[in-house]
């Protein structure tokens, strides 16, 4: 058997439903969970009927590199999102889809570490999205990880990193906006870290799903490749940016998204996923296709969750300390008591489910920068939201 098994983690939602299997939840009371980051707004109705107009394409094999349109529609949207030359982005050869961004993650591990080294180091954000964790272990490497807390506004200090760890380092996952805090990198972050990269040859990968959920319209968060360019990458080197439909569009069971960046990486990440067996239906690539050319919906989706965090945080504020963050759709609040507790109490008393910040992260040099935290998902529609928001300010009106 693969030995990095033996090192992986329980998933964040198995640890959640042990800790809660002999809850009894209040039955007086609608059953609301926050804990999961699933999208509930409605799918739209041109991507749902572009995917059922195309449904007779299950009876054709899909090519692993994608139709041509699905990647002219990804280039146009990666160029116009992210103020990029047109010229800099070759649909052919800087440009992959995929069946998701968790997926794409946990394989990009696979296909650029180098085993026959001396152990290779997997840099990754503390608290994470457990797939880099399980990829870095899968692929035989070790993870070294970097706590965000709020003291460095929740970014990852690459100047804190060893010599003999950049040494050893073959890929950095980067998650902005981050998961679960909210936190965008700063140009000089990934200027320090790109430095790194050239002179240690590593991998970037920017997980960047969360990035059309955001609070200002003037102020997109911007990604990885965008500021590769501007710091004088126009070939992207060793920089991947990871990308979905899932929260941009509101189809999570669609499982579409895309890689793009250094033509070397795509071209070697084609060939691992042409073995790997991982082609994009293509239903899918047209329901796709549909997505990526509008942007009226994504803005609508944007307008619901300022509204969300806007009437949440006003209910939650006097008794736990939240902010709307620049992107994504969490909150990320510091308790009075330990999150685990909270978390068993708050579904016992209201009958509401939220995720323990220590589930996201581990313990490094003596700090869980989970510990004390929940996570909130607002991702249900807006009454549920506000009804959940008004039963965690009583809770804890009741009880702190």
């Amino acid at each position: 058997m693969n030995p990095g098994l033996e090192k992986c983690h329980a998933y964040p939602f198995e640890k959640l439903t042990q800790l809660l299997e002999n809850c009894d939840a209040d039955p007086t009371k609608s059953a609301i969970s926050l804990a999961i980051g699933e999208p509930k707004h409605t799918t739209p109705d041109f991507i749902l009927d572009t995917l059922k107009l195309n449904l007779r394409d299950v009876a054709i094999y899909p090519t692993t590199r994608g139709v041509d349109e699905l990647r002219n529609s990804i280039a146009d949207w990666l160029c116009k999102r992210f103020n990029l030359p047109v010229a800099s982005i070759d649909a052919g050869k800087n440009i992959l889809p995929v069946n998701g961004t968790r997926e794409a993650l946990f394989a990009i591990a696979q296909t650029v570490i180098n085993k026959n080294t001396e152990t290779p180091i997997v840099i990754l954000p503390n608290p994470f999205y457990q797939i880099y964790e399980g990829a870095a272990l899968l692929a035989g490497a070790e993870p070294y990880y970097l706590n965000c807390i709020e003291d460095n506004n929740f970014i990852p200090d690459f100047s804190t990193v060893p010599d003999n760890i950049w040494q050893r380092c073959q890929l950095v996952y980067l998650c902005s906006p981050g998961n679960p805090t909210g936190s965008v990198v700063d140009k000089e972050t990934v200027k320090e870290l790109m430095g790194f990269a050239e002179k240690y040859d590593f991998t970037i990968a920017s997980d960047e799903c969360y990035s059309e959920i955001y609070q200002s319209e003037d102020q997109p968060p911007v990604g990885l490749l965008e500021y590769a360019h501007m710091l004088g990458n126009a070939e992207y080197k060793r920089c991947l940016v990871f990308h979905s439909l899932s929260k941009r569009s509101n189809v999570p069971g669609l499982r579409s998204g895309f890689v793009a960046g250094d033509s070397e990486l795509i071209e070697k990440f084609l060939r691992y996923r042409t073995y790997h067996g991982c082609a994009m239906p293509l239903h899918t690539q047209k329901a796709s296709i549909a997505a990526w050319s509008d942007e009226e919906h994504v803005k609508q989706n944007r307008v619901q969750y300022r509204e969300k965090f806007k009437q949440v945080c006003s209910i939650l504020n006097p008794v736990l300390p939240v902010s709307s963050p620049v992107a994504s759709f969490y909150l990320w609040p510091e308790l009075p008591c330990s999150d685990t507790d909270f978390a068993r109490r708050l579904l016992t008393s209201e009958n509401i489910k939220v995720l323990p910040g220590s589930y996201l992260s581990r313990e490094v040099q003596g700090i869980n920068p989970g510990k004390n935290r929940i996570r909130i998902a607002l991702v249900a529609e807006l009454t549920e939201c506000v009804e959940a928001a008004n039963r965690i300010n009583q809770f804890i009106q009741n009880s702190f």
